[in-house]
């Protein structure tokens, strides 16, 4: 009886046992939600870009709800871990305040007042459409978070390079769909319903918003080649997936998109010794050594511009054919003031016009965000037949819908990228770098899209978009060789 009474486990010991299971269990819960929300996100991407990028209320309906959902279960893996990973907080906090400014727009207040000795009341807000305004706040918070997830779940250059490819298939199947659809399809619907002949490209209803697409994923591709960050094995693999990318937006016919692959290729001609300076086998002697050397010469650069110049100038002109020379011969229609007695005013020229005299009146805090198409109209003089809802220029717009305010907070997200793009170039890890000027590239050449065209208005596009800010701008002090298990 005494040894039984002995060899009984005491209340502490059982305690400390189930503690111990309780941890392994948390644990064991934490690495399945840190995969599951990662490998989710990848899983809606591809999702989302299947029905025209996801433009349909219905679509961006499920994007919200699965992002948020994400975010919550995300909640539930930083309480069990003890801490939240929320990665460089300094690149989106400038999204963070335009979500509250246009949320600020919104809010309306009352006023009483009397006119011709009848008392009335008034509803007024800063935005033109307080509904849309809001929807565009939470719009943007979704994005936001769905930024702030990938950061926080890309903890392994596995998972780095897992979000590359899966970005760069989507751009490769969208193309090779654009070229299938332009060859076969010949009534209204293929595959998907609302695709017409002749109009749009890919997936997309317009061919600009494919042009935004093809530019980033062919961006990131070229700047993983030019960039050293490709191993042998994969190179080959990348450098054919260039090859779709670049006839997919060459057979779009889009102008914007044709200009702004031109300065893509500019700006990897003028990057490419930077990019490559602070590798360590510059310290040798050896090929790479010399080719940086080279690389970073002025002459080398503008020898490299001017041929990768001419070599696209030539294989455009030969993909694009005559449809894309009508479509140039367009431009100068779209570049000029409209003298016709019909007024349609639908050129560029007249609507970047218009969207100064927005400018104009809504000076500080703009016309609300998501509210240019309400407020456009009585700055836009026309005969009403065509009313733009963009401004076919972003930046523009975003003067229109925010104002100074809006400028200003648009301006410290470009500061902040810049300065973060600058640390991870002075790296010495190739792959660093490469990976952040592989995304650069792409921010690009929607950067350049952006000055006559609104692709980022399509949310696909956008989510597209964000993803490339997160690898350029990634804390890598979190991020590992490879996955641990638990």
């Amino acid at each position: 009886m005494r040894i039984a009474a002995e060899s009984r486990p005491s209340p502490e010991t059982t305690w400390t046992f189930a503690e111990f299971r309780m941890g392994s269990l948390a644990r064991h819960i934490t690495v399945t939600l840190d995969r599951g929300i990662f490998y989710s996100l990848l899983a809606l991407f591809i999702v989302l870009a299947a029905p025209y990028g996801a433009v349909e209320a219905w679509w961006e309906a499920i994007f919200e709800c699965a992002v948020f959902g994400l975010g919550a279960l995300w909640m539930i893996e930083g309480l069990l871990r003890g801490s939240w990973r929320i990665g460089n907080v300094r690149i989106f906090a400038p999204l963070l305040a335009l979500a509250v400014f246009a949320w600020w727009q919104s809010w309306g207040w009352q006023g009483t007042g009397t006119i011709v000795g009848i008392e009335s009341r008034w509803w007024s807000a800063i935005s033109a459409d307080p509904h849309e305004t809001q929807r565009f706040a939470v719009k943007l918070l979704a994005l936001l978070l769905t930024a702030m997830l990938l950061q926080s779940h890309l903890t392994t250059r596995r998972r780095f390079m897992a979000l590359i490819n899966v970005l760069i298939l989507i751009g490769v199947a969208s193309a090779i769909f654009g070229v299938v659809r332009q060859t076969a399809q010949h009534s209204e619907g293929f595959l998907l319903a609302s695709l017409r002949p002749g109009e749009g490209y890919g997936q997309f209803i317009n061919r600009n918003h494919f042009a935004f697409l093809m530019e980033m994923t062919f961006g990131l591709a070229l700047g993983l080649v030019v960039g050293g960050a490709a191993r042998r094995e994969r190179l080959l693999l990348y450098i054919a997936a260039m090859i779709p990318l670049w006839t997919g937006l060459v057979l779009s016919n889009s102008r914007g998109g044709i200009g702004s692959l031109l300065s893509q290729m500019l700006f990897v001609a003028l990057m490419f010794g930077f990019v490559r300076c602070y590798s360590t086998m510059e310290e040798s002697e050896g090929w790479s050594a010399r080719l940086a050397r080279v690389g970073r010469s002025a002459a080398a650069r503008l020898a490299l511009v001017c041929c990768l110049a001419l070599a696209m100038a030539v294989g455009i002109i030969w993909m694009g054919g005559d449809p894309l020379a009508n479509r140039m011969e367009t431009l100068a229609d779209d570049l000029r003031l409209n003298g016709q007695i019909e007024r349609s005013n639908e050129s560029r020229l007249e609507i970047w016009r218009a969207t100064w005299q927005l400018i104009k009146a809504h000076p500080v805090t703009g016309s609300g965000f998501g509210a240019y198409g309400v407020a456009i109209p009585e700055h836009h003089n026309s005969s009403g037949e065509m009313v733009p809802r963009e401004a076919h220029n972003d930046y523009l717009e975003l003067l229109a819908n925010g104002g100074i305010v809006g400028g200003l907070i648009g301006f410290w997200f470009l500061v902040a990228l810049i300065r973060r793009v600058r640390e991870e170039f002075r790296s010495r890890d190739v792959f660093r770098r490469a990976v952040c000027f592989g995304a650069m590239v792409g921010i690009f050449g929607v950067a350049t899209h952006s000055l006559v065209d609104f692709g980022l208005h399509i949310p696909f596009n956008a989510i597209a978009f964000l993803a490339l800010v997160v690898i350029a701008t990634m804390d890598w002090n979190v991020v590992r060789q490879e996955e641990r298990h638990p």
